[in-house]
């Protein structure tokens, strides 16, 4: 149970005004922490908070290893914790077994891997997708298997922190920090998909960080090198570049890395960052938003602090605005020094310390101590790779988006005797797997256009396509800059606007913002990575082998706004327009129907949509996303749905059977299920469930038998490996219910007090009973039968 109850417990940090253990913490972490921070000197103490590189890169991008000064920090400071950058997984595995062995303290270790340890280790393991691949999915159960899969490379690799997700909202194109690291501009989907991402590792006990508080997104300077600056109301930050922190702080995320940007509306003062400012820290994060949990600096020798703030001033000012951990801090005797001169002079206490100390000290047992065991480096490189291909793969099937077609000449492209088809990679000379399968499927000839591809040839290659019938174009190996159009030259340029637009298609294997460049092109695909299984899955869609499922997670220009994207190739191509125009007045009743809703108050909003004979006859939004929340409605708003069965299983499914007329609103439960019958409840109709007038109790806390009177689960209910014949029911990572307790759950409904009928009591077991009736109709389990019936013909994903 300790995993599913770590996100609890450091999301229940309170004031320094109060204890430094949040309610609820077990007394062996108090009695480990206290004795630990006992056993500390004072600068050992300061030194828990620190949080050192491992190595670094010099001018000419070699990696320069820092272990002996790791050693020497250690042994004279017992520093907190070390973060990972570069270095082979070997290397790295066995530095961090030596240097855990010989601290004192457990060291916190972290890592920047917002898509996979393959993000920092320069060989052997694979990066995953980048999170703006992400934003173009529309299943976060993708994203949270990702967090599945990255928490298991941190524990496989000893890694405690991960400082991921992003939950910036990126919504300026010139942005040169955040941009494709970010899920996109939408908030709703930044928090889904943030929240999805944090409980994918925190579920398998590693500390996820949401970053960077309190929004890095709208910015067009890179912190990295200057302090940017963001200027905007309270109101607007709290409207968008807040909501998403506002809901993993909610949620439980266990740490929060704060940004180094100066917003006057927040602190005024010149030149501080936010990273520095108590207004920030402990007034925004810790007081408004209610963020117990710890937080660390982003890194100190960047420098939006550091030219502002040298020789260790960032560290005091950091610890005086309410951060725990000091990422980066530079020279740490200085750090140190200057830490204590402060706390002489009043401006830090030594209660300020205790309450940090005590704080990492806990992390330290919640995350690092069950996993302390010396790596073991055989397989190692294998083990992290293990998933990366079928998760890049999965991913890329879902994410890559079709944004523009005119008309069917690639949708899908069938192969045609004596056709020639031309397909040109720019950016490259040599043949890559986007190439390499299209000749295989097409006979295409490859033609090739390198980065450095000048205007003359450019029209060149054009003269030689002349008598080629269809023209399939890569984009390949751009850059991430908006400020240098992403690599993109002249050249590559001046070829795509010269080949004939209706008869070519193509494929940006690039972020979604350097679609910029052919916003007026008729059949465009934006892939987002560029990997071989990016390319290979890409040739599957345009052959037809799968369908695209993607929506711009940013606005590109004004033709390609955020949520474009055709879902399906296949099933969601408009209707004939005629066909529309003939229907007309029935479609006009939908509006009418949601005005009516809107102004009476029964909804605040709804996005409407209506398929006929496989194609879209109608889709609208319509009104705000809350009555608290002006923001406007859009086609492809994500919903966080509560009851989401209800309303998307069960409910269609009795409208199809009883449409078919398998099922009678007057008939009776006992009438559909026999088990039922000689209870108090066999006479309540299916009508009066549906309305919830049934007289059915509104709750049932079925959990309660199954836990002792301190709330642990009892033997015998739970197991913590999956068993058919016994335990199959999964309740949480590494947690199965005993299979008879679900016929327990049946006998308790029907033992429950029964209420008067024609009462509206709202019950969750008026649909638990439904449910029980499609299944006894059909023949086979709810979720079956809405998968085969609804779900897969409508190619919906969640």
């Amino acid at each position: 149970m300790k995993k599913l109850l770590l996100p609890v417990f450091l999301a229940l940090f309170i004031s320094p005004a109060f204890s430094q253990y949040p309610a609820g913490t077990s007394m062996a972490a108090k009695k480990w922490s206290d004795s630990v921070y006992n056993s500390l000197t004072p600068v050992q103490r300061i030194a828990q908070l620190m949080v050192v590189r491992l190595s670094s890169m010099n001018s000419a991008r070699e990696v320069i290893f820092l272990d002996a000064e790791v050693e020497d920090l250690i042994r004279r400071y017992n520093i907190g914790g070390l973060v990972l950058f570069q270095g082979g997984p070997v290397r790295q595995a066995e530095t961090l077994n030596r240097l855990q062995a010989m601290a004192r303290t457990p060291l916190l270790t972290c890592i920047d891997a917002e898509w996979g340890v393959g993000m920092r280790i320069l060989d052997s393991v694979l990066p995953l997708p980048r999170q703006m691949m992400l934003g173009a999915m529309q299943d976060a159960g993708v994203v949270y298997k990702y967090g599945n899969i990255v928490a298991e490379q941190c524990r496989r690799l000893g890694i405690h922190v991960n400082y991921a997700p992003v939950i910036d909202i990126n919504n300026n194109p010139n942005n040169p920090v955040i941009n494709d690291r970010s899920f996109g501009e939408d908030k709703y989907k930044v928090a889904s998909f943030g929240l999805a991402y944090t409980r994918g590792m925190q579920d398998l006990g590693v500390m996820a960080c949401a970053k960077h508080f309190p929004g890095h997104g709208d910015v067009s300077v890179d912190s990295h090198y200057d302090l940017p600056v963001i200027n905007k109301s309270m109101k607007q930050l709290d409207s968008l570049e807040l909501y998403p922190f506002r809901k993993l702080v909610d949620a439980g995320v266990a740490s929060m890395m704060v940004a180094h940007l100066f917003i006057p509306a927040i602190d005024s003062t010149p030149n501080r960052a936010t990273s520095l400012s108590p207004a920030n820290v402990n007034g925004l994060l810790r007081t408004s938003l209610g963020f117990t949990g710890l937080t660390f600096t982003d890194a100190l020798e960047m420098q939006g602090v550091k030219k502002f703030f040298p020789d260790g001033e960032a560290s005091v000012l950091s610890l005086i605005a309410g951060n725990d951990m000091l990422c980066l801090p530079g020279d740490v005797p200085l750090a140190l020094d200057k830490i204590q001169e402060a706390i002489k002079q009043g401006r830090l206490s030594w209660n300020d310390i205790e309450l940090h100390c005590k704080k990492v000290l806990l992390a330290k047992y919640l995350y690092a101590l069950p996993n302390l065991q010396p790596i073991n480096t055989n397989n190692l490189a294998a083990d992290l790779n293990k998933d990366i291909l079928s998760m890049r793969k999965l991913v890329a099937e879902n994410a890559i988006t079709l944004v523009t077609k005119t008309d069917d000449l690639f949708f899908p492209l069938k192969y045609k005797k004596r056709e020639k088809i031309a397909v040109i990679l720019t950016g490259t000379d040599t043949l890559n797997e986007f190439g390499r399968q299209l000749q295989a499927k097409y006979k295409a000839h490859v033609f090739y256009a390198p980065s450095n591809l000048s205007l003359e040839g450019a029209t060149a290659i054009v003269n030689s396509t002349t008598d080629y019938t269809r023209f399939i174009v890569g984009i390949h190996n751009l850059g991430r800059s908006p400020a240098s159009n992403f690599g993109l030259g002249a050249g590559i340029i001046s070829l795509v606007k010269q080949l004939p637009a209706s008869k070519t298609i193509l494929f940006q294997f690039a972020n979604a913002y350097a679609a910029r460049n052919w916003c007026n092109a008729p059949n465009l695909v934006v892939c987002y990575e560029d990997d071989p299984v990016t390319q290979a899955t890409a040739v599957s869609l345009l052959a037809g082998q799968l369908s695209y499922k993607g929506s711009l997670p940013v606005t590109v220009c004004d033709s390609l706004q955020y949520g474009r994207g055709i879902a399906s190739a296949h099933t969601f191509e408009w209707m004939n327009a005629n066909a529309i125009a003939a229907n007309s007045l029935k479609l006009n009743t939908i509006d009418s129907i949601v005005t009516d809703a809107i102004a009476k108050k029964a909804i605040p909003g709804c996005v409407v949509l209506a398929l006929k004979d496989g194609k879209l006859a109608y889709e609208k939004a319509f009104g705000t996303v809350s009555f608290q929340d002006s923001t406007p409605v859009k086609i492809n708003s994500v919903y966080d749905m509560a009851s989401v069965t209800k309303i998307c299983a069960t409910t269609i499914s009795l409208m199809k059977l009883y449409d078919e007329g398998k099922l009678d609103l007057k008939k009776t439960l006992g009438d559909y299920l026999p088990w039922t019958r000689g209870s108090n409840k066999e006479k309540i109709t299916v009508e009066e469930m549906l309305i919830h007038q049934g007289g059915l109790s509104a709750f049932i806390p079925f959990h309660r038998e199954t836990l002792d009177k301190n709330g642990v689960p009892m033997y015998g209910y739970f197991s913590n490996v999956e068993s058919k014949d016994s335990f199959a029911i999964p309740v949480a990572t590494s947690m199965f219910m005993r299979n008879s307790w679900k016929d327990t759950m049946y006998r308790r409904i029907l033992q429950s007090p029964l209420g008067p009928s024609g009462k509206y009591v709202y019950s969750d077991n008026d649909f638990i009973l439904l449910g029980k009736i499609v299944e006894s109709i059909t023949g086979t389990t709810l979720d079956q039968y809405a998968a085969s019936t609804f779900y897969a013909p409508l190619g919906l994903t969640s």
